[in-house]
């Protein structure tokens, strides 16, 4: 009887093993792309986005990879003609979902809700279920949790920080999930001459320099989704300058890693590396 019971479950495990060691991933969203290869199963990764790749995940740009288009241009022949198992995706590739899912099987990698880390903990271990790597998924998570409290207690005291995104010259008030609630830096409060426009379903609040002066911040950390996407980036002693003009002669300009924080946020490399640029910034201007 034991070998009646023990018998199927082998089979069970075989194939298992077999189907993750043929899983054909492709993935449009970056931040799992860095996950899987946390994991140690980026060769289960065949197809990426190749127009746009952050510097350290460049070597995904290798030939051996075959390139399925622009985060907002998916290369459908590309995708059908490589017959792939999964295809990760995320709300930048929504109003594709029903061509993708008549491709393969989708899982849609948005981090959602309202709590960052429990979104962020939820989606790696999917990930690590589909390629079967969960042991080492909640090893990773530890250790970051771990260097996440560690952060978080020497940015008690952090200075004043505002985050704003820079497109095409303007700036926007940026309210970031790593800096304010997995980092824990405080929230500016925006005075009553700052106001939000509303587009469809999106909001947004801009900034003049005028108005970041009478916010008052000792640092402001600049995301420039201009440099991400190949447009003319933003310049920090430009941008320096105009905050000085307008009476924040006070505020350091922190230019971060533009494709990171616009391209590739919520992998386990990203996340990782956000924090550590967010931490230099500000533990060194109080210091």
């Amino acid at each position: 009887m034991k070998t009646r019971v023990l018998a199927p479950t082998l089979l069970l495990s075989a194939v298992s093993a077999i189907a993750s060691a043929e899983q054909r991933i492709a993935t449009f969203d970056l931040g799992s792309l860095d996950t899987l290869e946390a994991l140690g199963v980026s060769e289960q990764v065949f197809g990426v986005p190749k127009q746009i790749l952050p510097a350290y995940l460049e070597q995904y740009a290798d030939d051996a990879y075959t390139d399925i288009g622009g985060l907002r241009s998916p290369d459908m022949d590309a995708l059908r003609n490589s017959e792939p198992s999964l295809i990760l995706y995320n709300g930048r590739q929504r109003e594709w979902e029903d061509q993708l899912g008549d491709i393969a099987t989708l899982l849609d990698t948005s981090l959602q809700g309202d709590d960052y880390l429990t979104a962020f903990d939820a989606n790696v271990r999917e990930l690590a279920s589909r390629a079967e790597a969960e042991s080492d998924a909640e090893t990773a998570l530890e250790i970051l949790h771990n260097e996440i409290e560690v952060q978080r207690d020497a940015l008690r005291n952090a200075p004043r920080t505002l985050v704003v995104t820079h497109n095409d010259g303007n700036l926007m008030l940026n309210e970031h999930p790593v800096v304010h609630e997995v980092l824990g830096v405080t929230a500016l409060d925006m005075p009553a001459s700052v106001t939000s426009e509303t587009y469809g379903t999106r909001t947004f609040t801009p900034l003049s320099p005028a108005a970041i002066s009478e916010i008052d911040p000792e640092v402001v950390l600049v995301i420039d989704r201009s440099a991400a996407i190949g447009n003319t980036p933003a310049d920090p002693e430009t941008l320096t300058q105009s905050l000085a003009d307008a009476g924040a002669d006070n505020a350091q300009v922190v230019m971060l890693t533009p494709a990171l924080w616009y391209l590739s946020g919520g992998g386990l490399k990203s996340l990782a590396l956000q924090i550590k640029e967010v931490s230099a910034a500000l533990n060194s201007t109080a210091n």
